[in-house]
C-alpha cells in the first residue's frame, strides 16, 4: 500500500499541538549560506549529539534545527552546538513533524528509538527531506519496503549510519574478497561478543514533566513509564529493539554484504537464551543461515579459527585457497601457509569515502546515493530481522527468497511487521 502523508496537516492534528564515534576539529573555515546543506537533527542521545557534532564540524553544512522528545536534552545539544557554533539560530523542538514542516531544512538525521526510525523516514522523503538514517534500518522487516519505496517515489537520497564502512579497512577487504584471490567463499563466520546490560526491575512511575512519554512510545505498544525502559536502556526490550545482535548486525555483517552480496537465503535457525532480569532481548544468540552456495554463521562468541579469539566482533572467510579474518581496523589473511596483511597485487578498485558524513553531505548535492544507501542497507540488515523470527518462534525457518515471505509460515509471515498503535500510524500502513 501507498503512505499518504499532509505535511501541514499531520503537524495540526499531533498530540504535541493539540495540548559521538570520532570528533572532527571544526577549522573555521565555512562555505557560502547557498552552498551549505541545512540539517535537522532528530534523537539527542548519545548517537544523536554525535551526529549534531558530526556535521557541525563539516563546511558544507548548517544545523538548523535540533529535535528530541526529552526537551532536556533538546537544551543541552543546543548549548553544545553554541560552544562550536556561538552564532547559531537553531531552534529546538519536542516533535519531529515541526521539523519536517519546515521549508528550509534540506535533511534530516534520525538517531531515535529503533521503533520510529522507518515512520520518521517515510514522513522525511515525504516532506522532500533527504536522510542519513541511524542502524539498524527499521524496527521490523517489511518497514525496510516502506521506506524504499517511498525513497523512490520522492527522489530522496538516503545514508545509513555504519560509520565503519567509510574506514579504509573495509574498503580493502571488499577488494581483497572480491578479487578472487581467496577461491570459491563457501561459509562465513561473523561474531560479536558481550552481554545486555541486567536491568533488575522496572519502577513504574509518572513521566518527568521535560518527556513526552506518548510520543517517546509513539507506534510501540502502550506501557507505563519506566526509565529503565527509556533512553538507552530500551535497547534491552523487543518492544523496541533486538538487543546486542540487533545493535551490532549491521557493524559486521557490512562488510560480507560489501565483500561478496550473499544472494537467495534459503533457511535461518536461531538459538538463544533471554537475558537476566526483566529485560526479554537475548542475552546470546546464535543462528545458522543458509543462502546459495554459501554458508553465514552469527555467534555470541568468537570462532574456532584463527584470530578469533583476540577479536571481539569479527567476520571470517572461508575460501577455496585461502582465508581472510577481519575486524574494524585489522585484517589477516592465510593463502599457502603465509600470513598476509595485504595482497598487494590486487588494485584499488572502489573509490575511498571522504567520511560517512561528508559522503552523505555529497549525495545531498549531487542526487547520487552515498555508499550506505537504503536498497544495499535493506538487503544487508534483511535476514537479522529474519533471524530474530526465528528466535522468537524457537524454530528453524524456510524463507523464500523470490517473494520475500516464509515458506507456508503464516505465524511467522505475521511477525515480519508489527502493525502501529493506530493513534501513531503516521504513515497510512
Amino acid at each position: 500500500m501507498s503512505p499518504q502523508f499532509n505535511r501541514r496537516q499531520f503537524v495540526k492534528t499531533s498530540a504535541f499541538a493539540a495540548l559521538g564515534l570520532q570528533f572532527i576539529p571544526f577549522t573555521g573555515l565555512r562555505a557560502a549560506p547557498s552552498d551549505r546543506v541545512r540539517i535537522a537533527h532528530i534523537g539527542l542521545g548519545g548517537m544523536g549529539l554525535s551526529h549534531m557534532n558530526w556535521f557541525a564540524n563539516l563546511p558544507d553544512v548548517e544545523i538548523v534545527a535540533l529535535c528530541d522528545v526529552d526537551m532536556n536534552r533538546a537544551e543541552e545539544a543546543l548549548q553544545k552546538l553554541k560552544e562550536i557554533h556561538p552564532d547559531s539560530k537553531a531552534q529546538i523542538y519536542q516533535d519531529f513533524r515541526f521539523v519536517l514542516d519546515r521549508a528550509d531544512v534540506d535533511a534530516v538525521t534520525i538517531a531515535t528509538p529503533d521503533h520510529w526510525h522507518a515512520q520518521i523516514a517515510v514522513l522525511a522523503f515525504q516532506s522532500g527531506k533527504d536522510v542519513y538514517g541511524e542502524k539498524p534500518l527499521s524496527y521490523s522487516y517489511k518497514e525496510g519496503d516502506f521506506m524504499l519505496k517511498s525513497l523512490s517515489e520522492n527522489n530522496r537520497v538516503f545514508q545509513l549510519g555504519t560509520q565503519i564502512h567509510a574506514g579504509d579497512n573495509y574498503h580493502r577487504v571488499a577488494e581483497i574478497l572480491q578479487s578472487g584471490v581467496l577461491g570459491k567463499i563457501k561459509t562465513v563466520r561473523i561474531w560479536k561478543t558481550g552481554e545486555p546490560t541486567t536491568i533488575e526491575k522496572l519502577n513504574f512511575q509518572t513521566p518527568p514533566k521535560h518527556l513526552n512519554w506518548e510520543m517517546w512510545l509513539g507506534p510501540a505498544p502502550y506501557s507505563e513509564y519506566a526509565p529503565e525502559k527509556c533512553h538507552f536502556t530500551y535497547r534491552y526490550f523487543l518492544e523496541y529493539s533486538g538487543g546486542v545482535f540487533q545493535d551490532f548486525w549491521c557493524h559486521i555483517a557490512d562488510v560480507v554484504w560489501w565483500g561478496i552480496k550473499p544472494q537467495k537465503l534459503k533457511k535461518v535457525s536461531a538459538r538463544g537464551e533471554k537475558s537476566d532480569g526483566v529485560g526479554d532481548t537475548p542475552k546470546w544468540i546464535d543462528v545458522d543461515f543458509k543462502f546459495k552456495n554459501l554458508d553465514l554463521y552469527w555467534t555470541s562468541t568468537p570462532p574456532d579459527v584463527p584470530g578469533a579469539s583476540e577479536r571481539h566482533i569479527g567476520a571470517y572467510f572461508e575460501g577455496s585457497k585461502g582465508t581472510l579474518i577481519c575486524d574494524y581496523s585489522s585484517r589477516e589473511i592465510r593463502i599457502d601457509g603465509e600470513v598476509l596483511s595485504d595482497v598487494i597485487d590486487i588494485p584499488l578498485t572502489i573509490p575511498r569515502s571522504p567520511g560517512h558524513q561528508q559522503n552523505f553531505i555529497d549525495a545531498v548535492k549531487s542526487r547520487q546515493q552515498p555508499q550506505s544507501h537504503l536498497a544495499y542497507a535493506k538487503e544487508m540488515t534483511m535476514p537479522m530481522y529474519l533471524a530474530m523470527i526465528s528466535y522468537k518462534l524457537g524454530r528453524p525457518l524456510k524463507w523464500n527468497s523470490n517473494k520475500e515471505l516464509f515458506r507456508r509460515d503464516e505465524d511467522a509471515n505475521n511477525l515480519l511487521f508489527r502493525p502501529y498503535r493506530k493513534e501513531w500510524n503516521l504513515i497510512g500502513i
